[in-house]
């Protein structure tokens, strides 16, 4: 609760800085005033194709954590299952051929693991991407517009940028922000450039906290900066994610202006945010570039999901 007491204190203190960044002219979208998809409007068959050219193994990785009742999660983000017994519940069978079974009921946030934000997560002043008013679609049963089922399915490549050699650290300090020149010098280092309907993911080595000191590894972080999040939203990328709870530098850049990079992405730019990525095989390996595939679950109304990408070699 700490954690979030913190970062909601910075948030009261920024509101008129929120206020005059909700003034300037960020919208309507580039894709169109009616436009809902954002930066999936670079998906392309083509982008499709070219991904899987890049498998040359067949190796998988899963990027998604194991989502349980102890994952790190902002409060009062919590898990929990409860497992059923079908029939009496003390073992009994169905029919002359004895069926048994469970059933499980999950309660759970679902911006909790690794997730997916929706464009319905964060705004600016009230105004969500493509300057939609949140009075407009929201319902406490599921907003109307922006839920994360209309999320494109998505199979293009993915990169990683390992920030652990662009910083020469392990596990790269908390609060250090990735902007332009550190991006570029990553991408430089690994051979790749960056392009239109890639998803680019950032490994910091700051996963490795989250069995250790899990509110430490939500309380701060390092990880990409507003300069950074606007380079890559003007290389036309889908989605961009990091082996971290928020994506973003935290403590951040300016505290007056808490999550401002999750408004430069999902507001401005339509661009969707991975957070809590698994991109530790990947790095050890020396991956590069893959095909990354996600197809999110499809619960209607949801502004974050749980996900579970895959990235194949």
């Amino acid at each position: 609760m700490r954690a979030l007491g913190l970062i909601l204190a910075a948030a009261t203190l920024a509101m008129p800085a929120i206020a005059q960044d909700a003034e300037k002219s960020w919208y309507p979208s580039k894709y169109g005033a009616e436009d809902t998809k954002g930066a999936m409007n670079n998906l392309s068959p083509e982008a499709t194709v070219n991904a899987a050219k890049l498998v040359k193994t067949g190796k998988t990785y899963a990027l998604g954590v194991v989502t349980g009742p102890t994952t790190p999660a902002y409060p009062p983000r919590s898990y929990s299952a409860t497992v059923l017994q079908t029939n009496d519940g003390q073992g009994g069978s169905m029919g002359a051929n004895k069926v048994t079974a469970h059933d499980d009921i999950i309660h759970s946030w679902v911006g909790i693991g690794t997730q997916i934000d929706g464009f319905a997560h964060l705004g600016i002043d009230h105004h969500y991407y493509n300057g939609v008013k949140g009075s407009d679609f929201y319902s406490p049963a599921g907003v109307t517009k922006f839920g994360t089922e209309t999320i494109l399915p998505t199979a293009t490549r993915g990169i990683l940028l390992d920030m652990t050699k662009q910083f020469g650290k392990a596990v790269v300090d908390p609060g250090t922000a990735f902007n332009r020149a550190e991006i570029e010098a990553a991408a430089e280092a690994a051979g790749v450039t960056i392009g239109k309907g890639d998803v680019v993911l950032f490994h910091t080595g700051w996963m490795s906290k989250s069995g250790s000191d899990p509110q430490g590894y939500i309380a701060q972080q390092p990880g990409l900066g507003v300069e950074g999040a606007e380079y890559l939203a003007s290389l036309d990328v889908v989605m961009v994610g990091a082996d971290t709870a928020a994506l973003e530098a935290i403590p951040f850049e300016d505290p007056a202006k808490p999550f401002i990079v999750h408004q430069t992405l999902l507001a401005k730019h339509g661009i969707h945010i991975l957070e809590s990525i698994n991109t530790a095989e990947l790095a050890k390996d020396g991956a590069t570039e893959f095909m990354f595939v996600l197809g999110q679950p499809r619960f209607k109304g949801a502004v974050q999901m749980v996900i579970n990408p895959v990235a194949i070699r």
